[in-house]
Parts: structure tokens; C-alpha cells; sequence
């Protein structure tokens, strides 16, 4: 019951809600991009979602115009070369994410569940699969942002998005989101540089 219609249910509301609280805050963030940089104010990148399908993930720009569409943070060989003022603030902050209250609304995500990942991202669509992750809306936030982020691997966060697919609760939820909100103002987990950036520096450390 609440993994078939309850959870849409709160999800529509939810991103209403925050849409309509969130107005003023976000039409400030995108006068802020548009002074910083020159470009549009959101970045729009193919994303996989409930069974595979595809969809186009809404984000506030954080990167100038000529950075590589469809390349994975982690893949850029000096991401921070490519991140504008404005889009350093909204990173660390996790700002940059708000406009996908939109995709919530429209039903492309929902507000729990596995990070979507790019198209191209074989390996991790792949991992995904064998834990039936990939047969469920793809969320602002999951399981694996609360246990370690970009510090984790892709066989790690496959892991976590399976063991969450197989156990999508109302309390289950409720947890994660109240674990992701501590997150983001900790700003425990972040790496530039995305998945698996902080395991590569260990090794490279030894």
C-alpha cells in the first residue's frame, strides 16, 4: 500500500509544497548564476529512472558552458577548473539539486530513493540491476547518500539501493530524510569528484 500509492501520494505534496515555499529562494539562486557565469540557469542531463526509462534531471548550473555534457564529475580530469563561484556554494550546500522538485512533481523521481544515474553509466545501471534498484523511482535522495555518499564504490551504493528497493517503508523513509537533512549541513560524504573519489585517494595515499 504505501510503496504503490501512499508514497506518490507524499510526494505530490511534498514537492508542491516545496515548490511553493521555495519560490523567492530559488528564483534569488537563479539571479546569482546568471550574474556569475555566462549560460542558462539550469543543466538539464539524461538520467535513468524506474525501469530504465530515461528522463531529463533538472539541476541549478554549477559549471561553466563548455564543460563535457555527459561525463560523470569523477571522469573530469580537474573538475574544479570547470566549477563556477556560484556553483561551489550550491555544491557544497547540495542547493543545486532544488529544481528536482520538479521531476518529484512529474513523477520522473521521488524524494527517497537511489540516486539517478547517467545514461552512460553502464557499470552502475549493471550493479543495479541484479538488486532490482533499477525497478523503482530513482529519489532526491537514498539510502546510500546516508551511508557515505561519494566516498562510497559502485559496487557499495548498488548495495545500499538494493537493500532500500527491497525495503521502501514509510519509516524506512521518514529515516533517510531526516539522516539527509544532517548530512547536508554536516556536508559528511561529499567528494569532489563523485563516486568512489575518496577509496581512489586512499590508494593513491599509499
Amino acid at each position: 500500500m504505501y510503496r504503490n500509492y501512499i508514497k506518490r501520494l507524499l510526494d505530490i505534496i511534498l514537492s508542491l509544497a516545496a515548490i511553493l515555499v521555495l519560490a523567492i529562494p530559488m528564483a534569488l539562486v537563479a539571479l546569482w548564476i546568471k550574474l556569475d557565469s555566462p549560460g542558462p540557469v539550469f543543466f538539464r542531463q539524461r538520467r535513468v529512472g524506474k525501469g530504465k526509462t530515461y528522463f531529463n534531471i533538472l539541476k541549478f548550473r554549477t559549471m561553466r558552458g563548455d564543460t563535457p555534457h555527459d561525463v560523470p564529475t569523477h571522469l573530469l580530469k580537474n573538475p574544479d577548473a570547470y566549477i563556477t563561484k556560484s556553483g561551489a556554494f550550491l555544491r557544497k550546500t547540495s542547493l543545486d539539486e532544488l529544481p528536482q522538485i520538479f521531476n518529484i512533481l512529474a513523477g520522473q523521481m521521488s524524494v527517497i530513493g537511489p540516486r539517478p544515474a547517467l545514461y552512460n553509466q553502464y557499470d552502475l545501471i549493471e550493479a543495479r540491476d541484479a538488486v532490482h534498484a533499477n525497478d523503482i523511482r530513482p529519489g532526491l535522495t537514498g539510502l546510500a547518500q546516508v551511508n557515505g555518499r561519494d566516498e562510497l564504490s559502485i559496487e557499495e551504493k548498488s548495495r545500499y539501493d538494493g537493500e532500500y528497493a527491497a525495503n521502501v517503508t514509510f519509516a524506512m523513509d521518514f529515516k533517510i530524510f531526516f539522516h539527509s537533512v544532517s548530512y547536508v549541513f554536516k556536508r559528511r560524504g561529499v567528494v569532489e569528484g563523485g563516486t568512489g573519489a575518496m577509496q581512489q585517494q586512499k590508494k593513491s595515499d599509499r
